[in-house]
């Protein structure tokens, strides 16, 4: 399958980013992992534009919101959707998450990863027509 999308996963689980990145990778996507929201966007200033940024919040140095707030700041990338990809489901994280211009909000434990590929995979094809 030919690489449809192009996909940023930030996590600081190297468990989680390789299954999500073999995920992706395995359903046509061209997949860049880092390791932390503070080298992601290194990636990103240095030219990076991927389609979807999948992202965590629980972060050591820079965490999700940081990044998010950063990202947007800095207007690093207008076409690139983002989602936050975190196990904090408490609804004034998802608010702040949403407020700050993510654009959608996955909670880790009520998603498997199939399901993750299946919604970020309808998010794009959605914002594509």
């Amino acid at each position: 399958m030919e690489n449809k999308y192009s996909i940023l996963i930030v996590d600081d689980d190297e468990f989680l980013l390789d299954m999500y990145s073999l995920k992706f990778r395995q359903s046509g996507f061209k997949v860049e992992a880092c390791f932390g929201g503070q080298e992601a966007l290194e990636k990103i200033r240095g030219g990076l534009r991927p389609d979807m940024v999948l992202f965590d919040l629980v972060m050591p140095n820079m965490d999700g919101f940081e990044f998010l707030r950063s990202f947007k700041e800095e207007n690093l990338s207008e076409k690139s959707k983002l989602i936050i990809l975190s196990n904090l489901g408490q609804k004034e994280d998802v608010q702040k998450g949403l407020a700050l211009g993510a654009d959608d909000y996955i909670v880790k434990a009520y998603f498997t990863p199939s399901e993750v590929l299946a919604k970020v995979s309808s998010l794009l094809d959605t914002s594509k027509r």
